[in-house]
């Protein structure tokens, strides 16, 4: 009897330890794994239970909170959110947070390090939340938004000399606010939209770039010496026939003067058999560099959001080199990449990174990250080269391809660009305009891209000038003014 009750008690002590190991185990190893799991309901109580920080533009928060009856006590609001929809992103209770929203979704909700006392860390005890001060300018951002209108497309404008970022717009755009609280039909309605309106055209989306990319070639051309100055003849036929094909590139405009033409009249004219050559006796590997440089293949372009990569291809035959030097084949852009293109340009060769957040705070408006402060900038192409291209850029918009672009009191130059869409080119072309502005009264500047993806302009009618261009041309202006 008891030898069994030894037993008996034996077995039952070797469970309690095996238990008490277990807690231990789960308590101090995968507590932590536990918390962090994304279907621990606690978290998302957690995270609601307070009202959110806030993400500013031009000193006014463009986000709120409200209080709600559920589980979850506050929920996202929004203050023009379809307006403002491709910067802050949504942050939903049920779907997540993206782009401002998700990058900084420590601070916004008080969980970040950086905002907690010592003992608020030992204690755990979430800190009032932080706010996300942004370098968007309203004004640029409604300019760009309301030019777009219906139209499918998308927007960037820039800083040249700072990098800032002041507009970021994609249409058709959505309202967060229909997410914040979970609506699963709103959810479903936007997910299923053809027109993919949760789709940040501006920087996760590249195309081809079409006739705005022969910027870069009339860069790399330069900065080689293939060309003197962009007002030298070049050695261009017309018609050129591809490398080892018997196909004829032609020119949009079939009487401009594209035969033999200088880099300011091939880009004043847009002529394809100028910019293809050019590609093809640069060769691809001077043309993939000089492309580098302004930022294509770039797999860690940050603003801080991640943009997708703008990609000038490799291991090309020399009829596919020719068509990428008018922006064709396998070259992709998005209208931050070819924002950026203007944007170094205009700042006299020197492109200063891009961003969009000027800084973080805490609750009290401390500072925490300046990163107005901490931009770079890097030599793209010479000053003398950066100021030809200026010039040749110029007498587009004055008496070229895009005089949409002119505004007065202001020096504009642009590039305007028309890129085929579709097998055989079957589907609506997409329509460019990269330019920028420096205003004659004041020292503001101003670089943009407009893309129009589609519209309802026929098909005939569809050119950078008269669909790209008036949306720059807004932007510029709003920018510009005093």
């Amino acid at each position: 009897m008891n030898k069994t009750i030894r037993r008996s008690a034996v077995f039952t002590l070797l469970l309690v330890l095996a238990l008490l190991v277990r807690a231990t185990w789960v308590q101090f190893y995968e507590g932590q794994a536990l918390a962090d799991d994304k279907d621990n309901r606690r978290n998302a109580i957690e995270q609601y239970a307070n009202p959110l920080g806030n993400i500013i533009v031009a000193g006014d928060a463009i986000t709120g909170s409200a209080e709600t009856t559920g589980d979850l006590k506050y929920k996202r609001t929004y203050t023009d959110g379809s307006l403002f929809a491709a910067v802050t992103g949504y942050s939903s209770q049920v779907y997540g947070a993206t782009q401002l929203e998700g990058i900084y979704q420590n601070l916004l909700d008080g969980t970040d390090l950086q905002l907690k006392t010592p003992l608020d860390t030992i204690t755990n005890k979430r800190a009032d939340p932080g706010d996300v001060v942004t370098t968007i300018d309203p004004d640029v951002q409604k300019a760009a938004y309301e030019a777009l209108g219906d139209k499918k497309g998308a927007a960037v404008a820039i800083d040249p000399t700072t990098g800032k970022i002041l507009a970021v717009v994609s249409t058709p755009s959505y309202d967060p606010s229909q997410l914040s609280a979970g609506d699963s039909d709103a959810w479903t309605k936007l997910t299923k939209d053809a027109d993919k309106p949760m789709t940040n055209r501006a920087l996760r989306q590249p195309l081809p770039p079409g006739s705005t990319f022969k910027l870069v070639v009339a860069a790399a051309a330069l900065e080689d010496g293939l060309y003197s100055d962009v007002d030298a003849k070049t050695d261009s036929p017309n018609p050129y026939t591809l490398p080892d094909t018997t196909t004829d590139l032609a020119n949009e405009n079939a009487s401009a003067p594209c035969e033999n033409a200088s880099i300011r009249v091939a880009l004043q004219y847009s002529c394809n058999n100028v910019f293809a050559k050019m590609a093809v006796d640069l060769g691809q590997d001077k043309l993939k560099a000089q492309a580098e440089k302004f930022g294509f293949n770039d797999e860690s372009q940050d603003v801080p959001v991640r943009a997708y990569t703008s990609v000038y291809p490799s291991d090309m035959d020399k009829s596919s080199t020719a068509l990428t030097g008018i922006g064709q084949f396998d070259v992709t852009a998005t209208p931050l990449q070819m924002a950026m293109v203007s944007a170094a340009i205009a700042n006299d060769g020197k492109l200063v990174t891009p961003h969009m957040v000027s800084q973080t705070s805490d609750s009290d408006g401390n500072v925490l990250t300046n990163y107005d402060d901490s931009t770079e900038s890097k030599e793209i192409v010479s000053s003398s080269t950066a100021e030809q291209l200026q010039s040749a850029m110029q007498t587009v918009v004055e008496d070229g391809t895009g005089t949409n672009a002119q505004i007065s009191g202001a020096t504009v130059g642009g590039k305007t660009g028309t890129a085929q869409h579709g097998e055989n080119n079957s589907q609506t072309p997409y329509a460019w305009f990269t330019s920028y502005a420096k205003s004659d009264s004041n020292d503001k500047e101003v670089a943009v891209a407009v893309l129009v993806e589609q519209s309802d302009a026929a098909r005939s009618e569809v050119s950078g000038n008269g669909l790209a261009a008036p949306v720059a041309k807004a932007m510029m202006q709003a920018a510009l003014k005093d």
